[in-house]
Parts: structure tokens; C-alpha cells; sequence
């Protein structure tokens, strides 16, 4: 860094000593500055003088004798309306002068107000007429591009007022429609809120009367526990068995009683009273059982029949009471919207509660059918044990009477009825189960039901709660006084104070964010930024940009290069420093001067290290892209509109600018910080300068013969300014030199030859693409203006081509020079060549010493620092000694 700082205090040292040089100094720091400040101060306000863009309106309405307007000129108020309007120039005149000032330019527009405004208003007001009233606008974008948007906003505005007085009037006549229908209207809005609020109070009341009812049958401690009736059909399923069983064994008893004959009557008697018995109690629990299941389910119908009964009838109260609350909203208008939807919901609900009644309705049919099957089986059962039984006692007595003979026909006979017997008790025992199965779909049944009246009890539960909102906010409405406002003292509705309230009936309350104190301080992050790069430009284009080695030893490109761009620098950080302190001057806002302050030199010094090494590595090609960004600039960093409202061409290349991230941090500066948006900018600005560096000290060095190349042409033109590049740089490489050497008839024989074709080619070459170059851009022209949907990707293709056109003849020339080199080197001699070949290892050994040099250097002033420390330390030691010892 030590010749780096040499340079520059070398090359402050050469501007002193000049003093035509410090007025050029001086201009180049505060010149660049009047840009942004002259036009901040232009555009401080521009607004504020909208009194000054002349409109001219012509009204040639004559007014109208219709209804319900009649005697009105709208016309006239309109023309009232503007004149106490100052935010424009409202010139009125007749329809001639109107037209002839815009089109001369004396105003930037014209409304013309038709003769017949009033008579169309009038038509619609009463009949929905088909001609709508119309203002005639014209406008003269001619005279200005912004004039227009403000003539516009007026118009606008001016359209917004005739509609609002359209709805103002409407609603004016509409309240006297009102008040000759209802004379005390306010009287009869109180009588409609009493009678809501007791409608609302009776449907709350109807609602808590339903759910209490479905509370105490949801409630009930199992009302139809089934639990018996399954415990009853066990039994009788067991008892048929035991029957069955029993029945089994009397066929056995009989077999044996038909081969012991032998015995007594007495035992035959005995036998057959054990067996009626047993038959009379199986008959007894089978029928006593289905019976108790018969009454079960019949009881239970009854009791579900009564809760469907009671479901239905409060579903007829709910619609009694719906069609009620229906003509009371439609008595109330100004909160009819609530009323019917909350209406809307109380029918949704009902109609649901309707259809559960209607399914329970058609289950408890069916449970019905059920208790009558089960009662039949009974029937049955008991008719079937009777026979067995009366069978068994006639049996007894014809053994008793007819005796013995007779014993045997009886028992067959019986034998016979106890088959019978057993194959009905079998058939009772499928009886049974669909009894059973029955049992079980009523248990289902009851717990759907359960669950329904649950279900049902939660949408009452919703409405009661609506119900009791609507009360609040009716008793609300009517505490608040918001219809009594709309009231005149006499009862009557107050005309004007309705068509006041539809004229605005809602106000904009507006909050600013970050507010700004005008728009030149809004306009400032752009016009700092664009004087901030025109001073650099101005830098590159005044300042020479090589540095000479004159009083510093052993100097690199790379120091070279830092020295000179410091010096810039320095002078970038006070264009920087003198635009944004100018800017405070004038007025512009900021929250915090100086992170404002500090935002513009960092701006400026990362505007001049781009632009250095655009000059230094492109030479003028890298001067014309300095212009290029700034033009780009303008539209695509977001300075003047929001980048979303830009094409999609700038709105792509928007964050590659470094305008882009400078004015982001200039308005954080004015209007506010956010989060660490300040800081993120001043970081993608170093990315710049980092990037710059970059491509100036690692890119440039490769560039030198093609540097050298258009510098030596420049100067052969004679017109335009440059200066030679200073930057070391061998014309013949290596590999070519030891070709020469190697064989030097051969290689000069092939170079000529390809330089001597070449030539050939070249004018043909440089022609074409001078002809494209001119060609083309013309087709593409004819194009865009036959083109307006492509407008910007015309531009872009004519741009590319450009560029296209300019590195191909950069090209051509390259090669060129190129093979001019390759000739000149194969007409060296030896000793020239051998020449080049030294001056190569000079420069390495050069290269070298200097390296060694700076590092003895840096050893000598780390050993001067240490010889320094050393006796700075001995001299504390002895002066401590000498205290020590007085």
C-alpha cells in the first residue's frame, strides 16, 4: 500500500501546483450537484400548483320542469361546485372557447355540460329512462403528458359529485314518498321494535320449552330399558326346550306304559296328572313371557308416539312463529338484512328438526308392527299348549271309563299329540328369536332417537343463541338513536339529512406511513444518485486514468491501479459529501442526516470504482456503457415509478443496478428505517465495488493488447481524445517466439499466407457488417412502427444486434492486429527476437526484485518498530533504577 499512497500523494501534490487545476477540481466536486438540486427545487411541489392547469367548462344544461326535480339546474350547481374548487384553473365559457382553448393549448382540457343534463337525470330519477345523463370530457395530451393524468383526476372528480347528487336526490325524494305513506314514521318503528322484541322473546321462550322437553326424555333413566323383555324371552326359549324335553320323555313313558299293561290304573292316572301339569306351567311362563314383551313394546310406542306428537307440534309453533318474524322484518327496512338472515337460519333449522320428526314418526311404525307380531305368537302358543292339554285329559278319562281295552288308543292318540306338541313348540322357538331380533332393532332404534334429540337440542341451542344476539343488537339499534336521527322534530323522515348521509354515507380515515414532507424530497434518492454518476463519469472522462511510475520504485499494475482509483475516489466521496449536504440545505427530509450524509458517499465512491474500471478495462467502449447505465438506470432502479409498473425488460434487470440499492437506502435516510433494509443496501453496494476490483485488476492485465490496439487507433484518427496504455505488456507470445526460432522460413511462410488471405477478406468483411449494421436496425425500425404490442422487445432486438454488429468488427480488427504481430515477428531477426525473449526475463526479474525489495522493506520498518520498542523500554528500565536508588 506504500506506492499506492505514494500515487496519490504524487498526484495531489501535481494538482496543487497548478492552480487552473483546483478550478477544474472544484467544478468537477460542485458541478455535478446543481443537477440534483435544481431539480429537487422544481419538482418540490409540483401539486401544489395544479390552480395553475387551466380547464375550461362550458354548461349549456337549461335546467328541467320534470319530476320530482323539477326547477332544478344541475348544470348550475355543478358550475357552483367548481368555482369554489381551487385545485384547478376552472375557466367558464361558452362551448366555441372552450373547444378553441384546447386545442390552442391555453387549456390542457374541456368538460361541456349538454343541454339536456337535467331533463335525463330527472327521467331516470322517475322511470329508469334509458338515456343516461353524460358529461362531454376532452383533453389535450398534446400540451403535456402529465397535465392529462391531473385533468383527468378532475374530471373524475366531477363525474363522482353528479353521481353522488344522483343518489342524494333519489334519496331525497324517496323520504318524501315515505313521509306521505307514514306521517309519524318513528312511532310506527317503535311499535315494529316492541313487536319484534316480543316475537323474539316468544321464540326464545318456545325454543327453552323444546329443549326442556327434549332434556327430560333425554334424561330419563333408560324409559324403555329392554333389558327384561331379553331376559323374558330366555326363559321362554329354555322353557320350550324343557317342553320339548319333556315331551320327549312322555313319548318314552308311553312306549313303556304299552308294555306294562300289567299296571295299575292308579299309576296311568298319576302319570298323566305329572304331565298336564308340566304342560300348563310351560304354557303359563311362554305366554305370561311374550305378553310382557307385547306390553313392553306397546308401551314404549306409546311413549315415543307422545314425544313425535310433542316434536311436531313445536315444529308447527316454530313455523307459526318464523311467519311472524317474517312480516316483522319486512315492517322494518333498515335492518331487514340482519332480521332475514337470522330468519333464514331459524327456517334452515326447524325444516332439519321437521324431517327428524318424520323419521321417528315412520320407526315408531314400525315398532308398532312389531308388539302386534309378538301378541300373535303369544295367541298362538296358548293355543297350541290348550289343545295338548285337553287332549291329555280326555285321554285320562276314557282310561278311567272305558278301562283297559281302551288304554291303548289312548295312548297312541296321545303319543300323537305330544309329536304335535313338540313340533309347535319348535316352531315357537323361531317365534322367539324374531322376537329377540326385533328387541334389538327397537334398542337401536331408541338409541338413534337419542341421539337425534341430542343433535336437535344443539341447533335449538344455536338458534336460542341467535335469538337472544338479535334481541341485543334490536334494543341496541334502538337505544343508539340511529333511526331518530333520520327523524325530523314532527315524527316525519328529515329529506335532507337522508340525502346528506347517501351523499357520503362512509368517511376515509387515512394513515400515512413513513410520511414525506413534499415530493422533491420524495424525487431526491433519484436525483442524488443521477448527479452522483454523472460526476463520476465526469471523473473518468476529465481525469486521466493510467498511472505513471514517475517518483515510485518497483510499481505494479495492480497499485497503479488502486492509486489512481483512489485518488477518484476521493474526489467521488466529495461530490457525495456536497450533493447530499446541499440537499439538507434545501430543505430535503431525512430522520437521520447523517446516515444520509454517509448513504451518498458510499454511493458515490462504489459509483466511481464501477465506472473506473469500466474506462480502464473497455477504454471508450467502457466511457459509452457508463452513459448506457445511467440511461438504463433511470427506468429500471425504481427511482421515479414502482419497478412493478416497468416493463418486464427492466423489471428483470432491476436488481443487477447499483441505483437500485442506493435509492433504497437514501428513502430509508428520509422517510424511515425498516428492519435492516439500510444495511442490506450499503452491503449489495461493497458488492459492486468488490465486483469492480475484481474484473479492473484480474481482467484488465489480459486486455492490454487489445487495449493497445483501439488506443493506437484513436490517436491515428486524430479527433477524439485518449491516451496511451501505460500498462507493460508483451505484443509477441511466447509459444509464437520459440516457433520463430524453431523454424522461421516455415512459420513466416504459413503467417504470410493466412495475413495475406485475410487481407482479402477483411474489407469484404468490415463492408457487410457495416451494411448489416445499418440494414437491419432500419427493418427493425419499419417493424416497431408498424408494432405496438412489442414496442420493447423491438428496442431490445434493435440493442442486441447493435452490440452484435460492434463486437464482430471488434473481432475482425483483433485478428487483424493479431496477425500483424505474427508477421512483424516473423521479420525480426535473431537478435531482436532474442531482444524480446530478455526483455521477458528483465520484466520477471524486475518483478522479482521488487518483491524481494518490499519485503526488506517491511523487515526493516518491523525491525526500526522493535529497535524502537527495545529502547523505549530500556529508557523506562534505567529511569526506574535511578528513582530506586534515590
Amino acid at each position: 500500500m506504500r506506492n499506492v499512497w505514494s500515487i496519490v500523494a504524487r498526484d495531489v501534490r501535481r494538482l496543487l501546483r497548478v492552480p487552473a487545476a483546483w478550478v477544474i477540481v472544484f467544478g468537477l466536486a460542485v458541478l455535478p450537484a446543481f443537477y440534483a438540486w435544481v431539480n429537487i427545487i422544481g419538482f418540490w411541489d409540483p401539486y401544489g400548483n395544479t390552480a395553475n392547469v387551466q380547464v375550461s367548462v362550458a354548461n349549456l344544461d337549461a335546467g328541467t320542469d320534470k319530476e320530482p326535480i323539477a326547477g332544478t339546474n344541475l348544470g348550475d350547481q355543478i358550475v357552483a361546485s367548481l368555482q369554489g374548487n381551487h385545485e384547478l384553473g376552472w375557466v367558464f365559457v361558452d362551448e366555441d372557447s372552450a373547444m378553441e382553448d384546447v386545442r390552442s393549448g391555453r387549456s390542457y382540457a374541456a368538460i361541456v355540460i349538454p343541454a339536456d343534463f337535467s331533463d335525463r337525470l330527472a327521467e331516470l330519477i322517475a322511470d329508469g329512462g334509458a338515456r343516461r345523463p353524460s358529461l362531454e370530457y376532452f383533453v389535450n395530451e398534446k400540451a403535456s403528458p402529465i397535465a392529462p393524468k391531473v385533468t383527468d383526476t378532475a374530471a373524475n372528480t366531477v363525474d363522482r359529485q353528479v353521481n353522488a347528487t344522483f343518489v342524494s336526490t333519489v334519496s331525497e325524494v324517496v323520504a318524501q314518498a315515505v313521509n306521505q305513506a307514514e306521517a309519524q314514521a318513528s312511532d310506527s318503528a317503535d311499535a315494529a321494535r316492541a313487536k319484534a322484541d316480543r316475537a323474539l322473546a316468544d321464540a326464545q321462550d318456545a325454543v327453552a320449552s323444546i329443549r326442556s322437553a327434549i332434556a327430560d326424555v333425554t334424561d330419563a333413566d333408560d324409559p324403555m330399558d329392554l333389558t327384561g323383555v331379553r331376559a323374558t324371552l330366555d326363559d321362554v326359549r329354555r322353557l320350550g326346550a324343557d317342553a320339548t324335553s319333556g315331551l320327549d320323555g312322555l313319548s318314552d313313558l308311553l312306549g313303556t306304559t304299552r308294555t306294562t299293561l300289567g299296571q295299575t290304573v292308579y299309576t296311568a292316572s298319576t302319570a298323566f296328572d305329572t304331565g298336564n301339569s308340566l304342560l300348563s306351567q310351560a304354557n303359563a311362563k311362554a305366554t305370561g313371557a311374550l305378553a310382557s314383551a307385547s306390553g313392553a313394546i306397546t308401551a314404549a310406542n306409546g311413549q315415543v308416539a307422545g314425544g313425535l306428537a310433542t316434536l311436531q307440534d313445536i315444529t308447527d309453533r316454530n313455523a307459526t312463529l318464523l311467519n311472524d318474524l317474517k312480516a316483522l322484518s319486512e315492517a322494518l327496512p333498515d335492518s331487514a338484512g340482519t332480521i332475514a338472515q337470522a330468519i333464514e337460519q331459524l327456517q334452515q333449522a326447524n325444516t332439519t328438526l321437521d324431517g327428524t320428526v318424520e323419521s321417528l314418526t315412520a320407526l315408531n311404525g314400525t315398532i308398532a308392527t312389531t308388539a302386534t307380531d309378538t301378541g300373535a305368537l303369544a295367541d298362538d302358543l296358548g293355543t297350541a299348549m290348550q289343545q295338548a292339554l285337553d287332549t291329555s285329559a280326555q285321554a285320562r278319562s276314557t282310561l278311567n271309563a272305558d278301562a283297559w281295552p281302551a288304554l291303548s288308543n289312548g295312548l297312541g292318540a296321545l303319543s300323537t299329540a305330544s309329536g304335535t306338541l313338540g313340533g309347535q313348540l319348535s316352531a315357537q322357538g323361531t317365534l322367539i328369536d324374531q322376537a329377540s331380533l326385533i328387541v334389538d332393532q327397537l334398542d337401536q332404534a331408541l338409541q338413534q332417537t337419542k341421539t337425534a334429540l341430542s343433535d336437535t337440542d344443539a341447533a335449538l341451542a344455536r338458534v336460542q343463541t341467535r335469538l337472544g344476539t338479535l334481541r341485543t343488537d334490536l334494543g341496541a339499534l334502538s337505544s343508539a338513536g340511529t333511526l331518530d336521527a333520520l327523524f325530523g322534530g314532527d315524527g316525519t323522515l328529515d329529506e335532507r339529512k337522508i340525502a346528506d348521509f347517501m351523499l357520503s354515507p362512509t368517511v376515509l380515515d387515512e394513515h400515512v406511513v413513513y410520511p414525506v414532507n413534499s415530493y422533491g424530497s420524495g424525487m431526491a434518492p433519484l436525483f442524488t444518485n443521477l448527479a452522483m454518476w454523472a460526476g463520476v463519469f465526469m471523473l473518468v472522462a476529465l481525469m486521466k486514468l493510467e498511472a505513471d511510475d514517475e517518483g515510485v520504485e518497483d510499481l505494479t499494475a495492480t497499485q497503479a491501479y488502486l492509486g489512481r482509483w483512489l485518488l477518484l475516489a476521493v474526489m467521488a466521496a466529495a461530490q457525495g459529501l456536497i450533493v447530499t449536504v446541499g440537499d439538507l440545505v434545501i430543505g430535503v427530509q431525512t430522520v437521520s442526516p447523517v446516515a444520509f450524509v454517509a448513504t451518498g458517499v458510499i454511493a458515490s465512491v462504489t459509483y466511481s470504482a464501477v465506472a473506473y474500471m469500466l474506462a480502464t478495462t473497455l477504454l471508450h467502449v467502457g466511457k459509452a456503457l457508463i452513459m448506457v447505465m445511467i440511461i438504463v438506470q433511470i427506468p429500471g432502479a425504481g427511482g421515479m415509478y414502482p419497478i412493478e409498473m416497468m416493463p418486464g425488460f427492466f423489471r428483470a434487470l432491476h436488481p443487477f443496478f447499483p441505483f437500485t440499492y442506493a435509492i433504497d437506502a437514501l428513502r430509508e435516510t428520509i422517510g424511515g428505517f425498516y428492519g435492516d433494509v439500510w444495511w442490506t443496501s450499503m452491503a449489495h453496494l461493497l458488492v459492486f465495488v468488490a465486483v469492480a476490483f475484481a474484473v479492473g485488476i484480474g481482467v484488465r492485465p489480459r486486455l492490454t493488447n487489445v487495449n493497445r490496439l483501439f488506443a493506437r487507433q484513436i490517436a491515428q484518427a486524430g479527433i477524439l481524445n485518449g491516451e496511451p496504455v501505460t500498462l507493460r505488456g508483451h505484443e509477441y507470445p511466447i509459444g509464437q517466439i520459440l516457433r520463430v526460432l524453431g523454424d522461421r522460413t516455415e512459420y513466416r511462410e504459413a503467417i504470410v499466407q493466412r495475413a495475406a488471405a485475410f487481407e482479402d477478406l477483411y474489407p469484404r468483411l468490415r463492408r457487410g457488417a457495416t451494411i448489416a449494421g445499418f440494414v437491419v436496425p432500419i427493418i427493425l425500425a419499419v417493424t416497431f412502427s408498424l408494432t405496438t404490442d412489442a414496442k420493447l422487445a423491438m428496442l431490445g432486438a434493435w440493442t442486441v444486434w447493435v452490440l452484435l454488429i460492434i463486437a464482430f468488427l471488434m473481432g475482425i480488427e483483433l485478428m487483424r492486429d493479431h496477425l500483424r504481430r505474427q508477421v512483424e515477428l516473423g521479420n525480426l531477426d535473431d537478435e531482436e527476437i532474442r531482444v524480446q525473449l530478455a526483455l521477458r526475463d528483465l520484466d520477471r526479474t524486475r518483478a522479482r526484485r521488487a518483491r524481494r525489495r518490499r519485503r526488506a522493506r517491511r523487515a526493516d520498518r518491523t525491525r526500526e518498530a522493535a529497535r524502537r520498542i527495545v529502547e523505549t523500554d530500556l529508557i523506562g528500565l534505567h529511569d526506574s533504577k535511578g528513582r530506586h536508588r534515590a
